[in-house]
């Protein structure tokens, strides 16, 4: 058996393990790749095999180290506070929050203090985690003994008999992922109190396996705090909550409820925008990727419509540089299409300052596939119709610097819900927005998972570069989630994400996604009025169609 490891062959007759076989000291390496399948660095290799050591610059080993972090947490938790619930969700300025219930007591910065010296003492003890197979039957004991009652429910929806648990030191978890091989490895992180409870801050692979700076994200928090009390409210924050809506027969009630949240906030945007409207020449809308801003652009149009302004709808997609030679490029030296200035930012700056200054103006319309640039006919709009921006840049205060900061009103939108599959298992929601792309780009671009996957790190890249630091820029957040979406989704995702083959560097994140995704029931489309935002990804959009009739 011959095993290759950076750019070193070992030879040896019995499986060994990966551990066993790297010089890391000082713990650097997370995790493996092991022809091209993650593997935990306790993994015994059984065969021939070329072996990728992963550092937290590598997302998959960045998620793990969240993953035994909070694993950690909880057992600390558990120690200290043996009656109460902790709970974790992602927040704002990439962290973890954690909260507590049946605590008896609000949580104070003494208790933070001593839970953290708990988490250090496990740490310094570097105590191994077991990987444990165990049945149905064995897992329910367990859960019950500890009082993860939330677990319990989770396993009712498990397809299989057999499956994983990690044991440390007397305490069992399972965070659906893979662990580190002990708790030594946790050398990064930083509590922050944060009332109700706290945030946990730990180290991101896009800032080279470093924590980010902490940014307090006011507007962000509401919003977070609200999905997470309307969560709590209707009893819909983990998979386990979302799946008995089906069974009770409320699926269709909890789709009419999502939507008349999206119809709610738009219709407060609509009254925000019409109070100034005297002064609102630029709307400008931004945000992450497949937040369904197009979808919502179109029926904020319509909102403002129907309180008597007539705004025109301008993407700055059609701004782009007919010469792919004038872009900028990226790392690997091919155009940046995300990057600012792959836009005609002069030409875009021209257009709308002759738009608000009264003049005609022949709209550009950039075609895609050609690369090539026509234009309208010539238009002329009036003082109290405001220009409805839409792009990933929007936000950026280098647009149109003829126009007044005064006179724009900047939208930031994105999906922020509180998803989880348990209280210890919150779900990325980079991943549910990577989830709607991957639905989407099958159905309506021709683009195979493969390719969307491939793309994903470098589009999470740009919305970090282009994007977040424009934020708190917003004026107002629009929260595009629905609650009810992986119910529709994972019937259109799963099948796809089984097109990725093994030997794909794709196949682990394809894997991981279906991970959780298989948890989840599935529900009728019918019911999804043709105007939501998740028309946008499954199809049947009345913003998508030629049938006006």
């Amino acid at each position: 058996m011959k095993i290759t490891i950076n750019n070193r062959v070992i030879e040896s007759d019995n499986p060994i393990r990966i551990r066993e076989i790297i010089d890391d000291p000082d713990y650097k390496y997370m995790v493996a790749k092991v022809n091209n399948r993650i593997r935990e660095l306790n993994y015994r290799i059984p065969y021939d095999a070329t072996v990728e050591l992963l550092d937290l610059t590598d997302v998959r080993a960045m998620k793990i180290y969240d993953a035994t972090l909070r694993y950690v947490v909880a057992m600390a938790a558990k120690r200290l506070f043996p009656k109460a619930r902790i709970y974790f969700n992602y927040s704002i300025s990439r962290s973890v929050f954690a909260g507590f219930s049946g605590f008896g007591r609000p949580f104070t910065m003494e208790d933070l203090q001593e839970l953290e010296k708990e988490v250090k003492t496990i740490i310094s003890a570097d105590l191994t985690l077991v990987r444990k197979k165990m049945s149905l039957e064995e897992a329910i004991k367990v859960y019950k003994k500890q009082g993860f009652t939330d677990k319990i429910k989770v396993l009712e929806y498990r397809k299989d008999e057999i499956g994983m648990m990690y044991e440390c030191d007397g305490f069992y978890d399972y965070m659906y992922d893979f662990m580190l091989p002990s708790t030594g490895y946790l050398k990064k992180f930083e509590f922050k109190y944060y009332s109700p409870g706290f945030l946990i801050l730990y180290p991101r692979a896009e800032c080279n396996g470093e924590i980010p700076p902490f940014e307090d994200e006011k507007v962000f928090r509401e919003v977070i705090r609200e999905a997470n009390s309307w969560g709590n409210i209707l009893k819909i924050n983990t998979i386990a909550q979302l799946n008995d809506t089906v069974h009770e027969g409320r699926a269709l009630e909890l789709i009419n409820i999502c939507e008349t949240r999206h119809n709610n906030q738009l219709a407060d945007l609509g009254k925000k925008i019409c109070k100034e409207i005297e002064r609102t020449r630029l709307v400008c809308v931004a945000g992450p990727s497949s937040s369904g801003k197009t979808t919502f652009t179109n029926r904020l149009r319509i909102e403002l419509l129907a309180r008597g302004v007539e705004p025109i709808l301008i993407s700055m997609d059609d701004f782009y540089f007919t010469n792919v030679e004038e872009y900028p490029k990226d790392e690997f030296g091919k155009p940046d299409y995300e990057h600012l200035n792959a836009l005609d930012l002069d030409l875009f700056d021209s257009v709308i300052y002759k738009l608000i200054n009264g003049e005609k103006v022949k709209l550009p319309r950039f075609d895609f596939k050609t690369k090539k640039r026509t234009f309208t006919k010539a238009i002329r709009i009036n003082s109290k119709q405001p220009i409805l921006v839409e792009g990933i840049h929007a936000l950026d205060d280098a647009i149109c610097p003829s126009v007044p900061q005064e006179q724009k009103f900047k939208i930031f939108i994105a999906p922020l819900a509180q998803y989880g599959l348990d209280d210890h298992t919150p779900i990325s929601l980079s991943d549910m927005r990577l989830i709607r792309r991957i639905v989407r780009d099958k159905q309506f671009r021709n683009t195979g998972c493969e390719s969307t996957l491939a793309l994903w790190q470098s589009v999470r890249a740009g919305e970090f570069r282009w994007i977040y630091k424009y934020q708190n820029n917003a004026d107002s957040v629009f929260n595009s989630e629905l609650a009810y979406e992986p119910l529709v989704l994972a019937k259109y995702a799963i099948p796809v994400l089984d097109e990725v083959p093994e030997e794909s560097p794709q196949f682990v994140t394809a894997s991981r996604l279906k991970r959780f995704l298989k948890y989840y029931e599935s529900i009728s489309d019918k019911w999804i009025p043709c105007n939501s935002i998740l028309r946008e990804f499954v199809g049947g959009s009345i913003f998508y169609t030629d049938d006006k009739k």
